[in-house]
């Protein structure tokens, strides 16, 4: 694209596999500005499509459109620290949860008894089950151990 040509929303949205509406929605929450023709039609140019691209990479990333407007609101994704530091924080506990989803998992496929018969699984869900009010968290289950072995690579 040479920075002189312009596209039309269409144009842009399938540049991106995106329904028009969505630019539009965009527009309206202060995340782009596009250009105006004479008649009102919307025009896009090189920066838009940058722009376009940081959007969709902030939302691959987990972060809000609230947060990728106070983010590209300023020349430096780093005038904005404590957002970023919020934001890792965040994306190390879905991390977290989502390596422990998989250990379970893969235990699953590795475990010959049901989750009823094996106690890894019967601990792993007594840790979901919230306390009745005015009790412990205290599960009382067992030390024991299943001894299916997981495979990882």
């Amino acid at each position: 694209m040479k920075s002189s040509e312009e596209l039309a929303i269409g144009e842009l949205a399938e540049r991106f596999g995106l329904p028009t509406h969505v630019l539009r929605y965009w527009e309206s929450r202060g995340l782009l500005a596009p250009a105006r023709r004479a008649g009102g039609q919307r025009t896009y140019e090189r920066a838009d499509l940058e722009r376009v691209a940081l959007i969709l990479m902030g939302k691959e990333a987990g972060f809000t459109l609230e947060e990728l407007r106070t983010l590209l609101s300023s020349p430096s994704p780093m005038d904005h620290r404590d957002l970023l530091r919020r934001h890792v924080e965040e994306l190390e506990r879905r991390i977290s949860r989502a390596r422990a989803a998989k250990e379970l998992v893969e235990h699953a496929l590795a475990c010959p008894h049901s989750f009823a018969e094996c106690e890894h699984a019967r601990r792993r869900i007594a840790a979901r089950i919230p306390p009745a009010p005015g009790q412990s968290s205290d599960t009382g289950a067992t030390d024991s151990v299943c001894s299916a072995t997981i495979i990882t690579h």
